[in-house]
């Protein structure tokens, strides 16, 4: 293998760690914790043996606790180093894990900024009714890309309309009307403890959580819940009410007060 591959190979190498480097350190702390344990264990017999050789020195039943401490500390500093070692690796992984989350919310919250933007512009250059059209537009794109054929629909008790949520990609059956009182009352709810949750407004129109709903949301600060709705018809020629977020959950929405 020549310098230029093995370069690249280090280069993949320290890549990929620096990618990886939360769960790298996450994992050897755990094993560090368990070694620790085990070589505490290991390390106590040993520390009896010179505790009873020190009660013979010194002809005494039972050792003060300072005299324990100084006859068996040396025998606990492997597992003392191996401990700490463990316990910066956890921390580490969590500084690791706090910055790259920092740096995803200023990233979200620019991007964000931007399309706010660009929707402003629209509606100045082209108008309410232009800008309508290209939100219809974008609607109709986004079931085309994930037909109700191939989809399951979830049937809630929310209503008989079908529905089709942008963030989730989720088919389901419920009710405009229904779906509007459940915006109210959020954001009634948000003017009372100042956010809710994705799940939450999931919750509210009869569908299950998912895995991101409880770390995206809306905080007052930001804005009220603004719901975008658009009539299309599906693949299979249903027609389908499609539900957007004209102010979008973002990831930092309980910490915005």
């Amino acid at each position: 293998m020549n310098k230029s591959n093995i370069s690249k190979v280090l280069s993949s190498v320290r890549t990929s760690m620096a990618k990886h480097s939360p769960e790298i350190l996450t994992g050897i702390g755990i094993a560090g914790m368990i070694t620790t344990t085990v070589m505490a264990v290991r390390a106590t017999p040993k520390a009896l043996i010179l505790i009873e050789e020190r009660k013979e020195e010194i002809g005494a039943e039972e050792l003060e606790v300072a005299d324990v401490v100084k006859t068996t500390w040396l025998c606990y500093i492997p597992a003392a180093i191996t401990g700490t070692l463990s316990i910066a690796c956890l921390i580490g992984a969590s500084s690791v894990n706090a910055k790259r989350n920092a740096a995803l919310a200023t990233a979200y919250t620019l991007s964000e900024s931007a399309l706010k933007d660009y929707q402003g512009k629209v509606v100045e250059m082209f108008g309410e009714k232009k800008h309508e059209t290209v939100k219809d537009a974008v609607a109709k794109d986004k079931i085309e890309k994930n037909p109700v054929v191939t989809r399951e629909v979830i049937i809630t008790e929310k209503g008989n309309t079908l529905c089709y949520d942008a963030i989730s990609g989720r088919y389901f059956k419920g009710d405009i009307d229904k779906i509007k009182k459940a915006e109210c009352e959020l954001n009634r709810q948000m003017r009372d403890e100042m956010y809710v949750s994705l799940n939450d407004f999931y919750y509210e129109v009869g569908l299950d959580n998912i895995k991101i709903g409880d770390e995206l949301g809306w905080n007052i600060d930001n804005g009220y819940i603004n719901l975008s709705f658009s009539s299309q018809l599906a693949g299979d020629g249903t027609p389908c009410l499609v539900i957007d977020y004209s102010i979008a959950p973002r990831y930092d929405f309980s910490e915005l007060m």
